[in-house]
């Protein structure tokens, strides 16, 4: 056969039967991987971000259930740790249902970290208030105490995140990516 020629097939011919195509070596590429991003559901971040949920649900529970000595100072405890859960919530499904890959034009790193910085500040302020004002109530306590560790989680996040928003170039510069 020449370069040009190419054989005909027809139905009609019992000799050629079609194959399908061979399967792809290692499963489903990423793209068809399914709705749920397992691979972020396994990783440290996840971990990090459910613990921050954990914790200040459990301190906004034990404030939420005692008796309270100063009603402003556990109000705004109560008011920061429940805004934070929920951004937090948020953040947590963004890149879980990975919409980050959809909503494009919102730099999601840095907008968690932003998230984290302010988050981070006003919940240290509400645990610091509210812990002043606690007068050793046993659940007030254990609500300030969760929420300073939920400050030191969102403490953690807020370095990976930064760590993740920044390019660090070798003049030992950091450049913001927006």
């Amino acid at each position: 056969m020449s370069h040009g020629e190419r054989p005909i097939r027809t139905g009609a011919s019992t000799s050629f039967s079609p194959q399908p195509p061979p399967p792809p070596p290692h499963g489903p590429g990423p793209e068809a991987a399914g709705l749920v991003d397992v691979g972020y559901a396994h990783s440290c971040a996840s971990g990090l971000k459910l613990a921050q949920m954990v914790s200040l649900l459990i301190g906004f529970i034990c404030v939420n259930s005692s008796v309270w000595t100063d009603y402003s100072a556990y109000s705004y405890f109560q008011i920061v740790s429940i805004c934070d859960l929920i951004m937090i919530g948020i953040f947590y499904l963004v890149y879980i249902f990975r919409v980050y890959k959809m909503l494009t034009c919102i730099s999601w790193p840095f907008a968690e970290f932003l998230h984290y910085l302010i988050g981070t500040v006003l919940l240290f302020i509400a645990c610091i208030v509210a812990a002043s004002k606690s007068y050793n109530q046993s659940g007030l306590v254990a609500g300030v105490v969760f929420g300073f560790l939920a400050t030191f989680l969102c403490i953690l996040s807020m370095w990976s995140s930064y760590k993740v928003s920044c390019v660090t170039q070798s003049t030992g510069k950091c450049q913001m990516l927006i």
